[in-house]
């Protein structure tokens, strides 16, 4: 070993010695001076405040501070001067160590190089008028300067807080922030220009309320990492570097700055998340925030970047609130569906508009460049905005092109099923939100549909090779262009609905639908789905599957909705009825179909009507009004199923009918006339007419003229009343002149029992009276000779027999 690193050893030795004497002394010093430390330590502490500090004793605690001396103060107290009236400690702890500068105490100067709390409360309390119980700290106004060394006093080198209840509360501004302080430590170094800390922080968020009314953000939260901040003596600043944090189970990057200079302590915070789950971020926030966001879900993380601030103003109202939000490739659940392969970038803010104030009424979502498939279907929206929080206002240009098979597995199977075709959508739409429900919606733009097969499944009405285009206008509706294929029927339609979208949601049963259709030709038939009941409309509940439930609600509003049809067909074909140039004015209302006004061309004349159908059921009700204009009986009765009878047809009939008939009945739902259900009156005229093997008159033949033709009986006029009653048809008393018999008949024909018709036959030959000229010679001539009174009546095999009628007039 060399002789100076002897020397040097030696020295050092020496040092160690002198500083173990020195450090011994002191501690000796202290514990013989203890009182007298304590004293001048609270003198020095208490000249200096505006309100009281105490301590109820101080030990020496000689390995915590070494190489310095430290004491351990026990139950300190700092209580301002008005704590007689808030009641609130700024500080109570069980236990402070201090560790002081051992050569600044030889020196007689008190320098803290580290403190420690230990199971202490702290609480920092600002009252409705501004007043702070930290204004204890403020010098008091002795008039003299102030003394330099009295700042190196409260340099503190380094902290060390265990078990710490920290409570921030603001009345005058609504603010309240509780932290339970498991660990604070590290060190601060104080350059010239103000101070930097190092600090590792280990706490639990009980509240951190910028509005108490509000609720709080981070409620219950576990927050531990480290701050370095830094503190400028000229701008009175506060910063904190942004740093990983860690609150709850998640990694975030946080930097903050606190400006000490404004009165009110504003601070702005910045928050950086690169992967964490949406419900972590929405359960972060304020109740009054995540209440809302937690109505949605997104499933895989996302990346976040948000900005608090508050700037200290006297006015009372939240801090700023800037979040943006990016969505790759992501499932979002919404409260009306889930959107999948979602792509957007998000962002909120509480002030929307520079010249509002911050709440809730400033505040704004917006999604941009969203893209997504809704329930299979493709959707783009260039800008979806949400504003106005407090009654939320949503707006956007929505677009999507796919095709329509895609919508079966939203919709279900339960109201439409589609086939082939391709949707084409382009909406710009605002609404007012409901509970996360679009309401009052106000659209404008175009839907096209194109070569669809569509099922329309509560009617069983399948569309072929069908199109149509909605253009939206605002509130009204106008379809335009539309081509409809129904089996064989092709209808050509357009379409008009105003108000449509201010009743959609609310009153489907006061929008009214005019229409126009059009059509080469019609078979009616594969419209008699139309005859079934429509349906009650219900108000549903909220579904998880918002295409549905527009799918069940379009529904509802279909058969809910007042109709007016404007019909102008080429041809109509319905079963055996074939007519020409029909024209109809019908109103499908609730309650069942009116035919206001149609009139066809029909077996060589024309038939104008007008009535309803009540819908109730597989039988439903009609009533009509109906003339017929010489049309060929022969085919009339052929075109209607020969009303339902079998008694007359059309096989009897021939020559030209005209008629006015009152009736009513029923109707099933597949278009067929119930037997013996029709009651109301008839009025016809038969010319130019015949009576082909028409079985009544035939009876009449082998009863008293066998030597006359009764199979084709040729009538040139005949005028009369029948009367409908069920299964029964009354005959009003009417003059029947035929080529082979005159007679008078009346009484009732029964449909199944109950035939009792009256005749009165005279056996004159009408042909001998074909010499006379005049009308009046006819009449009179009619009924002379015998006449022969007879009565047709039920024969109890469901046939009719014919007897002499006694009882005759």
């Amino acid at each position: 070993m060399s002789r100076w690193l002897k020397i040097s050893l030696k020295i050092l030795a020496s040092l160690f010695v002198l500083i173990i004497i020195i450090w011994l002394g002191a501690a000796y010093y202290i514990n013989h001076n203890n009182k007298a430390i304590l004293n001048t330590i609270l003198t020095q502490l208490n000249s200096n405040v505006n309100g009281k500090i105490e301590v109820a004793s101080m030990e020496t605690t000689l390995l915590k501070g070494f190489p310095g001396i430290s004491v351990s103060l026990k139950k300190v107290q700092l209580r301002d001067s008005l704590w007689s009236q808030h009641k609130h400690d700024l500080l109570h702890a069980d236990d402070i160590d201090v560790s002081l500068n051992m050569f600044s105490l030889m020196a007689g100067n008190i320098n803290i190089n580290k403190i420690g709390i230990n199971n202490a409360g702290i609480y920092i309390y600002t009252d409705t008028t501004g007043y702070s119980n930290t204004s204890m700290f403020k010098s008091k106004n002795t008039g003299k300067p102030a003394d330099p060394k009295d700042k190196q006093a409260f340099e503190i080198k380094r902290v060390d807080f265990n078990n710490v209840n920290l409570i921030v509360e603001n009345q005058k501004r609504y603010k309240l922030f509780h932290f339970l302080i498991d660990e604070l430590k590290g060190k601060i170094d104080y350059p010239d220009s103000g101070w930097n800390g190092n600090l590792k922080l280990k706490t639990l968020v009980k509240s951190f309320a910028f509005n108490t009314r509000k609720g709080s953000f981070l409620k219950d939260k576990k927050l531990e990492g480290t701050l370095i901040a830094h503190y400028n003596n000229a701008t009175k600043a506060v910063t904190i570097d942004p740093e990983k944090l860690t609150i709850g189970n998640d990694e975030f990057i946080i930097g903050a700055k606190i400006d000490l200079a404004k009165n009110e302590s504003a601070f702005a915070i910045d928050i950086r998340a690169d992967k964490i789950l949406y419900k972590n971020i929405a359960l972060l926030l304020s109740p009054n925030i995540s209440s809302k966001l937690l109505k949605f879900a997104i499933d895989e993380p996302i990346a976040v970047l948000g900005h608090i601030i508050d700037d200290g103003s006297k006015i009372k109202t939240d801090p700023y609130i800037n979040v943006r939000m990016t969505v790759k490739d992501n499932t979002v659940t919404i409260p009306s569906g889930q959107l999948t392969k979602c792509n957007f970038l998000g962002t909120f803010t509480n002030k929307d508009s520079v010249g509002k104030s911050i709440g809730d009424e400033n505040s704004a979502i917006r999604f941009y460049n969203l893209t997504a498939d809704y329930y299979n279907a493709p959707l783009k929206v260039d800008t979806f905005s949400i504003t106005n929080l407090a009654r939320p206002l949503a707006a956007g240009l929505v677009t999507s092109q796919f095709p329509l098979e895609k919508l079966n597995s939203s919709i279900g199977g339960e109201t439409f099923d589609f086939k082939n075709g391709t949707a084409n959508l382009r909406l710009y739409c605002k609404a007012d939100i409901d509970n996360f429900r679009f309401t009052k919606p106000v659209i404008s733009g175009t839907v096209d549909i194109k070569n669809a097969d569509i099922t329309y499944i509560p009617r069983n009405m399948k569309l072929v090779n069908s199109s149509l285009t909605l253009n939206f206008n605002q509130k009204d509706l106008n379809i335009t262009g539309s081509r409809f294929q129904l089996g064989k029927s092709v209808l050509n339609m357009n379409c008009s609905i105003q108000n449509f979208l201010n009743f959609y949601y609310t009153d489907p049963e006061k929008i009214l639908v005019n229409l126009k259709l059009s059509s080469p030709q019609l078979y009616l038939n594969e419209f008699m789905p139309f005859l079934g009941t429509r349906k009650k409309v219900k108000r549903k509940p909220v579904s998880k599957n918002a295409i549905k439930e527009v799918s069940d609600q379009l529904s509802a509003v279909l058969e809910a909705s007042k109709v007016n049809i404007q019909l102008n067909v080429n041809k109509a074909i319905y079963k055996r009825f074939v007519a020409t140039n029909l024209n109809a004015n019908i109103a499908m209302l609730t309650d069942g179909i009116y035919f206001n006004k149609l009139s066809v061309s029909h077996a060589g004349g024309n038939l104008s009507m007008t009535g309803n159908v009540k819908q109730s059921g597989t039988i439903n009700k009609f009533v009509m009004n109906a003339v017929v204009s010489k049309v060929n009986v022969k085919e009339f009765f052929y075109g209607f199923e020969n009303f339902g009878q079998n008694s007359i047809t059309n096989q009897n009939l021939r020559g030209y009918l005209s008629a006015k008939v009152n009736a009513s009945g029923s109707i099933t739902d597949n278009g067929s006339i119930v037997s013996r259900s029709m009651y109301g009156q008839v009025i016809f005229n038969l010319s130019k007419a015949a009576l082909v093997n028409f079985e009544p008159l035939q009876k009449v033949q082998k009863l008293a003229f066998a030597n006359r033709d009764f199979s084709n009986i040729a009538i040139d006029n005949l005028d009369g009343t029948l009367t409908l009653n069920g299964d029964k048809i009354a005959i009003s008393p009417m003059q029947v002149n035929t080529s082979v018999l005159n007679f008078n008949m009346k009484g009732i024909y029964g449909l199944g029992a109950g035939t009792d018709i009256a005749m009165d036959i005279p056996l004159r030959n009408p042909k001998k009276d074909e010499e006379l000229t005049s009308k009046s010679e006819k009449k009179q001539a009619r009924m002379k000779g015998i006449v022969l009174h007879l009565k047709a009546v039920d024969d109890g095999k469901g046939g009719m027999k014919v007897r002499w009628n006694k009882d005759h007039d």
